[in-house]
């Protein structure tokens, strides 16, 4: 005996229609047989839900099911049954949207907007070490997709205008059935857009935008670091048929400066120094990113490698207040190109020199003495 079709989706004699279709659809959910894989149970109560539904979502079927019961469909034929009339696949449509998202075509609605988003653009710039300390205001030329003048961007013909697409009717997509199964794919005629242009822009070819080399400004703050990337919104190219633009994305490379070299925010420069300078003390000038200078005092007996940090004078931090600092690292250099009276002088000087002139030559070389003897011992 078949239950009472109220009582199968819980539902009171007299619910309203939005409460029938949401039991239907949470029930059709609930014990669908791809939720519930083997279970003869789920089946025979899916087949019930959806008779149920079938019959109670028609005023005019609902109305005689209330007064004459199961007996107001007997000798349906082939849409007695369970309940599978001719549209049940558009009944059942929503919770297949439901249960398999995009795969199953995602909600019912129409085609996507013929107005797409223009794409994206990138810009590659190279800037100077000096560019990225003070900052700058730079003029580029970018070819791109523009509105196109003659059709305002709608890709129609002055005086027309696109029309429903007759095969998806607006959907941008089409749907067949095959069993429980529903697939949708994109509508060939539109390409999704579920609008025809009957006649094109003689400009545009229909697409709403051709292409133009345009001037665009572009300010680049100070302290920059490389590989920044700067957006320009709405400077992309231009959307397909009146749409958004897209953005423009300008990515900065510094390049190799011939002075300093860059960690971040703090710079280092390398100077070389005399042999005399290294020894005896002194100054250096060097220069400064700013273009200015800056006096660093040697001490004696200066070493390679030995830096020397000037607070304050290295790069801006990008949107801060704060400086790095500017690390200048000292290179002694050795004398070439010797004439014969500096080669005397200096063998002069390495007769004098003792072990408090070169004390690493000499404690090296002591290390050196206590390896060997140790290694001639068994």
């Amino acid at each position: 005996m078949k239950r009472d079709y109220y009582e199968v989706l819980g539902l009171k004699k007299g619910a309203a229609d939005h409460e029938i279709k949401s039991a239907f659809r949470k029930l059709a959910k609930e014990c669908h047989p791809d939720r519930n894989p083997g279970s003869a149970t789920a089946e025979i109560q899916f087949k019930e839900v959806n008779e149920a539904y079938e019959a109670l979502k028609d005023p005019q079927k609902r109305a005689a099911y209330d007064q004459f019961g199961h007996a107001a469909f007997e000798g349906a034929g082939a849409n007695g049954g369970y309940g599978f009339g001719s549209d049940f696949s558009a009944s059942m449509s929503e919770i297949f949207d439901d249960l398999f998202g995009e795969f199953m075509g995602g909600r019912r609605t129409r085609g996507r907007s013929a107005k797409e988003r223009g794409s994206d653009l990138k810009y590659n710039m190279e800037i100077s070490l000096a560019e990225a300390f003070y900052g700058k205001t730079a003029q580029i030329r970018v070819p791109a997709s523009v509105t196109c003048e003659a059709c305002g961007g709608a890709g129609a013909e002055s005086g027309s205008s696109p029309v429903t697409c007759p095969t998806c009717q607006g959907f941008g997509k089409v749907r067949a059935s095959q069993g429980f199964f529903t697939i949708e794919r994109t509508c060939m005629t539109c390409q999704g857009r579920g609008e025809i242009i009957q006649k094109p822009c003689t400009v545009c070819s229909g697409s709403g935008r051709v292409t133009r080399e345009r001037t665009l400004s572009v300010n680049i703050p100070s302290g920059v670091e490389d590989s920044t990337r700067i957006r320009l919104a709405g400077e992309g190219e231009a959307g397909i048929r009146g749409g958004p633009a897209g953005d423009l994305y300008i990515f900065l490379s510094i390049m190799p400066d011939d002075i300093f070299q860059r960690d971040g925010a703090d710079l280092f420069c390398r100077v070389p120094i005399t042999m005399v300078t290294a020894a005896l003390g002194g100054q250096v000038e060097v220069p400064t990113i700013d273009g200015g200078r800056a006096r660093v005092k040697i001490p004696e007996g200066t070493e390679t490698g030995k830096q020397f940090r000037l607070r304050g004078k290295g790069m801006p931090v990008l949107r801060s207040k704060l400086t790095g600092d500017l690390y200048v690292q000292v290179e002694v250099e050795t004398p070439q190109n010797l004439s014969r009276k500096q080669k005397e002088l200096l063998k002069e000087f390495e007769k004098a020199s003792n072990d408090t002139t070169h004390p690493d030559t000499i404690g090296f070389l002591s290390k050196i003495k206590a390896f060997w003897d140790r290694a001639g011992k068994p």
